[in-house]
């Protein structure tokens, strides 16, 4: 569903990641729902995992989900009055969630209105993703780039890089894999996992894994993007350190933007706080867009365990 709660722009606040064979997917038994309804209309949906460890409780994210939040119906009419209708429907959701010792999901970048949340004790952290907006004209689109990038892909092309169109999520794996190793991180999820969600994605017709391959025919970067009638995540990504000079990626990233041209509205990049990934996504030309990271810690014990560990990395730095 499409259209602004309160600026008549092109949000779209009921996301892939909203959708019940996502959440079957990616949290499978562990993931419900709050609904409030008018008769039999829903004016908001708010899907949530519970976590259940050490003795805490925690309403939180999936893995591998970019966004939750709260879906609201789309409302046309006076500011005030659909200000005032949020007001309701957030503080209505507040009071159906279920006890909980810590909060934490991640809203849309559409989700502007936070207020509900802030006047019952949660918290906010402004994160940052990057989207291009308009699709329409994919030349439009190189011309905004950055010429580095232009010059990634070029280069890419002419030394025999290929991106293919691939079902081969064993090698997409062993390429995220990689770039975690690099870092000195395990992956962060396991691989039945990811072979799950692809499944999932691929009986909804909404994935896209691309795979570039160079010359000599070794994999050198992979990238795995989901998308619905409206906008094209990219999801995942990973590749061979040793060839990252290759322009890969960046071409790999071109050809699926081209893709996305044609089938939806909006390209999303799932922007980073990592300085030089930041950098990469911007250069394709996108927008900045913030969202909000939104917590609440209700158990004392776990306030004290963070306040704890706040206390020792300010001990540490002295």
């Amino acid at each position: 569903m499409q259209g602004d709660l309160l600026t008549g722009s092109i949000p779209y606040t009921n996301s892939i990641f909203q959708q019940p064979w996502w959440l079957d997917a990616v949290a499978p038994g562990r993931w419900s729902e709050i609904a409030i309804k008018k008769g039999e209309e829903t004016l908001l949906r708010f899907p949530y995992v519970t976590e259940s460890k050490n003795g805490f409780t925690t309403l939180s994210m999936p893995p591998v989900t970019q966004t939750l939040g709260p879906w609201l119906k789309p409302r046309q009419g006076k500011h005030s009055s659909q200000l005032s209708l949020q007001k309701e429907l957030m503080a209505e959701l507040i009071r159906r969630l279920p006890p909980f010792d810590s909060f934490y999901q991640r809203f849309h970048y559409s989700i502007t209105n936070w207020l509900p949340f802030y006047w019952n004790g949660f918290s906010q952290t402004t994160r940052y993703t990057y989207v291009i907006e308009d699709l329409k004209n994919p030349d439009r689109i190189w011309d905004q780039m950055k010429s580095n990038i232009r010059n990634k892909i070029r280069k890419a092309e002419k030394s025999g890089v290929r991106v293919v169109d691939s079902d081969d999520i064993e090698t997409f794996l062993d390429l995220n894999e990689m770039t975690f190793k690099r870092q000195g991180l395990p992956l962060p999820f396991p691989r039945d996992f990811a072979r799950r969600l692809n499944s999932a994605c691929v009986s909804k017709g909404a994935r896209k894994l691309y795979i570039a391959y160079g010359p000599d025919g070794r994999p050198q970067t992979g990238l795995f993007c989901v998308y619905d009638g409206y906008c094209m995540y990219n999801l995942l990504q990973g590749g061979d350190p040793a060839l990252r000079g290759s322009g890969a990626n960046a071409l790999a990233m071109w050809e699926s933007i081209k893709f996305a041209s044609k089938t939806a509205e909006v390209y999303d990049f799932e922007g980073s706080m990592i300085e030089p990934i930041e950098e990469f996504f911007h250069s394709f030309g996108a927008i900045q867009k913030p969202y909000f990271e939104i917590s609440k810690v209700n158990s004392r014990r776990l306030k004290m365990r963070h306040h704890g560990r706040e206390l020792l990395k300010v001990l540490l730095h002295r």
